[in-house]
């Protein structure tokens, strides 16, 4: 029924942009811009393989509050089917608010029910309906981290494969993976989260060491574009120049992309490409789905 399942974080983003660095004691500043969107890794992912075409289906946990209907709606509205969605009473929707400075920003995030998703949510019987599991937001979801490793193993069994995009760390303590890493299909990083987890100095060992451990590794580099290896095969792309009005969901607009190409059997190298697009595009509009393209648009971006 579904190509891909995500299991994964649910909240919005307030995103402020202009004179964004606080100044304390009472002082009042003026803002450029204050948009209330899609947030979270994994939503803005969903969002983004929907928006490519992929049949898309989410569960993760929110509130039955403004923010959680809120992002309900704006899931439903984009294409995905949000059937399997944990709606809680008297518990708040998380909330992320972005300080947004073009290409780069800050966040603040109110964990709310963010962390509530468990693996034993996520049935075998739904895991049945998909061809792939994607997990975002990693260091977030605290409930479903012990129980990952069994659940992808257990998606493996049943045909599914499965892929994982960390995120930050919060804590800053970068647990290592190895554990995960082995019956993880794609791992999506950045280039700062590849060389924090793997313990290296640069992107280049960092890569090396974790291409080791899993299937197929796709390093997010930002304006830079991207670096891959898959079966001791190594690609490096570029990105494509676009004006940014602001970065917010480029790295899971990259993921949708690369997932797009994954389950579709491309080469690697043309696999980056069509992810650094998606990636690229999506920044050309506040908030990270607005900008997300169709699969024609990055097409057209995309050689052969």
């Amino acid at each position: 029924m579904f190509d891909l399942l995500v299991a994964g974080e649910i909240n919005p983003d307030i995103i402020l942009s202009g004179d964004v660095v606080p100044r304390f004691h009472q002082a009042e500043q003026c803002l450029d811009r204050a948009l209330l969107t899609v947030g979270s890794s994994s939503a803005i992912f969903a969002c983004g393989t929907a928006r490519l075409g992929l049949k898309t289906a989410f569960i993760g946990v929110c509130g039955d509050d403004v923010f959680g209907r809120y992002m309900l709606d704006e899931l439903g509205k984009r294409g995905v089917d949000i059937g399997n969605v944990i709606v809680r009473s008297g518990q708040p929707t998380g909330l992320s608010v972005i300080l947004n400075c073009g290409e780069d920003r800050a966040i603040l995030t109110l964990p709310g029910l963010i962390p509530a998703l468990r693996a034993s949510d996520v049935g075998d019987a739904l895991l049945r309906q998909a061809r792939h599991l994607h997990v975002a937001s990693y260091f977030l979801q605290t409930s479903l981290q012990p129980d990952l490793a069994p659940l992808f193993q257990r998606a493996r069994r049943l045909g599914l494969t499965t892929s994982l995009d960390t995120n930050y760390d919060p804590s800053e303590k970068w647990s290592a993976l190895n554990h995960l890493l082995p019956v993880t299909n794609v791992f999506l990083p950045n280039e700062r989260e590849a060389v924090a987890l793997s313990g290296t100095s640069n992107v280049e060992e960092a890569a090396l060491r974790l291409a080791s451990q899993t299937e197929t590794l796709a390093v997010k580099l930002g304006p830079q574009g991207a670096l891959g290896i898959r079966g001791g095969v190594r690609a490096r792309v570029p990105s494509i120049p676009v004006d940014v009005v602001d970065a917010v969901g480029a790295g899971d607009s990259f993921d949708a992309g690369f997932l797009y190409a994954y389950l579709n059997q491309w080469d690697l190298e043309r696999s980056l490409r069509l992810a650094c697009v998606c990636g690229a595009l999506s920044v050309r509009r506040a908030g990270g789905t607005d900008g997300q393209p169709t699969l024609e648009e990055a097409l057209h971006h995309v050689p052969g």
